[in-house]
């Protein structure tokens, strides 16, 4: 007894072997000489032309011709198609970090600008952040430094370096306005001491959050990298040693920064690559420092920014 289908037909069998096998075309891989997109020549392919432009500004960079590669990148920029993001991108980077180079602030800016038009998900914006974050760096622009990392950690709220970075540029900015003149009128100190009081306390918040996630992250690493996190705790506990908070404050501050550091929730809150489309993220402020302020003023009824931290928060 067959059963419906187990048979097949010898026919197929016999077609497929007397089938003569068509010729495969033989492959013959374009070779290009070492610098080709170097020679001059005419165009008639607009595509070759954006590559050819491409690759000569990305080797004039390289050698540290910023003019030189900055004239090509905005040469190639006018040829990308607009349908071709990723090519767009990069060649904005490029005319970002070049005018960053060559004294062109607000251009590199600009460029940064127009790349955030073309941000589609969380990883295009964290690039266009650390791309905006090494142009306020290179112009020792402590202030919009600042505001790059506060976004960055927001975006990735688990990442301890962002945050250790973050806490550096506090630290930069509150010896910037360490030690202000006694001899200054009475308002003005006052006002000195207690920016000098926030910047140290949003310091102590940050190396806190920093050293809480190395913790929670190490358990998993090895070998080098556990080297590395295991120095940077001991630079961590240095710099709180520098800034002497008192130990009610430094439980207060662990209590705030570990509220939402639950590895499960973590694991959960990765957002590498999401889409932005009705991604809510939370300002700096709003998430954590508002939130330590108000819990420290009510621990510390009468606290004040203008008075010495140690002597108000013991």
């Amino acid at each position: 007894m067959e059963i419906l289908g187990s048979t097949f037909d010898d026919s197929v069998f016999e077609e497929a072997r007397n089938r003569v096998s068509a010729a495969l075309p033989a492959y013959e891989p374009k070779l290009c000489e070492p610098l080709w997109f170097c020679d001059d020549g005419n165009f008639e392919d607009p595509l070759e032309e954006q590559k050819t432009l491409k690759f000569r500004g990305d080797l004039a960079y390289r050698r540290k011709q910023y003019q030189v590669a900055l004239d090509e990148y905005v040469s190639c920029l006018s040829l990308v198609p607009a349908g071709n993001t990723s090519v767009k991108r990069d060649v904005l980077e490029g005319i970002a970090r070049c005018c960053c180079h060559l004294g062109k602030k607000e251009e590199a800016l600009n460029a940064c600008e127009k790349l955030r038009t073309e941000v589609s998900n969380t990883c295009h914006l964290t690039c266009i952040l650390q791309l905006e974050l090494s142009v306020h760096e290179h112009y020792r622009d402590l202030t919009n430094s600042i505001s790059s990392l506060q976004q960055l950690c927001c975006l990735h709220p688990y990442h301890p370096w962002h945050w250790l970075n973050l806490a550096m540029s506090f630290q930069r900015l509150l010896e910037s306005h360490r030690g202000p003149d006694r001899s200054s009128a009475e308002e003005e100190h006052d006002k000195q001491q207690g920016t000098s009081n926030i910047l140290r306390l949003k310091t102590v918040m940050c190396l806190i959050r920093t050293r809480l996630l190395i913790e929670i992250l190490r358990i998993q690493q090895f070998s080098f990298v556990l080297e590395n996190s295991q120095r940077t705790l001991q630079d961590i506990e240095e710099a709180l040693n520098v800034l002497q908070p008192t130990e009610k404050m430094l439980q207060t501050v662990s209590e705030v920064m570990a509220e939402d550091l639950n590895p499960e929730k973590m694991r959960e809150e990765n957002q590498d690559g999401e889409s932005l489309s009705g991604l809510y993220i939370k300002d700096f402020d709003e998430r954590w420092w508002n939130k330590l302020h108000i819990k420290l003023q009510e621990e510390t009824p009468g606290l004040s920014m203008h008075r010495p931290l140690e002597e108000t928060y013991e």
